[in-house]
């Protein structure tokens, strides 16, 4: 049993496929190899290539596997339901082409929710009947990557959606079947979101399939909360900082794992703007630096403490 450390695209600031600013994917790829991680997350669905072979022998070049991928759209908003399908079904398709083992679905952000990322009392909440509807798209996509894909689905929260905050998190958990959804939890975002990580991954490390490392800069992240900042402008500020320099503590993050026997992939998230003056191969690799500080070797036994 290990655990195994990847990366993924919006490490590279890539949140959206048509992006034009993001790099370009084989440069991505070979970022990642170079920065010492042997896996790789898919992104937004698009912006890698859909030809499985093309894919195939790219990621054969630089010695990585595809760990997962990520539908990150509006679940929240019943209007853009075809939207959110299509992207489902699509990366449950690129996912299975390679082998990869995990879906992970994120509601987007939402401009109502946008202002108070970071402040539970001040969020605008969803009426009864639309917090079901919600609810149920997202467990049909899950049931589509767990039923009809064989795949891992891990719900993510993230700030700035409908799933931001921890009480929204676990409502949906105890009302959508553990045997169709997981967890994918986020370091970040649950500290982001005014919540300790440490708790939460005590109270349901059972239920995490996946990790996403992600650390908080604590000044900039009680500006952002304090001024209402916008999710990516406060990623511009440098709200997501390198591992070990926020306030997540990634060595008690490492024991619950480790106690847990959880085995499998963490993928390392720095989400970053693509414009700025900053090196995301230089931070990948100062990420990876920091993991094999506090124990986490490229092949990790999961069964060691």
């Amino acid at each position: 049993m290990t655990i195994r450390i990847g990366n993924a695209p919006c490490s590279w600031g890539v949140e959206f496929a048509q992006d034009p600013r993001n790099p370009a994917w084989r440069q991505v790829l070979q970022d990642c190899a170079n920065a010492g991680y042997r896996g790789i997350e898919l992104g937004p669905v698009g912006y890698m290539p859909e030809d499985p072979v093309l894919l195939a022998e790219a990621l054969a070049e630089h010695a990585l596997e595809l760990i997962g991928g990520v539908v990150f759209r509006p679940f929240h908003d019943p209007a853009k339901w075809e939207e959110v399908w299509d992207a489902a079904q699509r990366t449950c398709k690129a996912l299975a082409a390679h082998g990869a083992q995990h879906l992970v679905l994120i509601d987007s952000i939402s401009p109502r929710r946008a202002p108070t990322a970071g402040r539970p009392d001040a969020a605008v909440q969803m009426a009864p009947d639309a917090w079901a509807a919600f609810r149920d798209r997202i467990a049909r996509v899950a049931r589509l990557g767990a039923e009809d894909y064989g795949l891992t689905v891990g719900i993510h929260a993230h700030a700035a959606g409908f799933l931001d905050f921890e009480p929204e998190l676990e409502r949906l958990l105890n009302e959508v079947d553990d045997s169709i959804l997981k967890i994918c939890f986020d370091t970040g975002h649950h500290s982001y979101a005014g919540y300790d990580p440490v708790a939460f991954m005590r109270r349901h490390v059972g239920r995490i399939s996946y990790m996403h490392f992600k650390d908080i800069d604590p000044a900039v992240k009680a500006r952002a909360i304090a001024q209402g900042t916008g999710f990516y402008d406060a990623c511009g500020q440098g709200i997501f900082c390198n591992l070990g320099r926020g306030d997540v503590d990634f060595p008690a993050v490492r024991q619950i794992l480790l106690d847990a026997g959880f085995q499998g992939w963490v993928t390392v998230e720095q989400d970053c703007d693509p414009l700025l003056d900053v090196s995301p191969v230089d931070d990948a690799r100062l990420n990876r630096a920091y993991l094999s500080s506090i124990g986490f070797n490229q092949e990790f036994p999961a069964w060691h403490s």
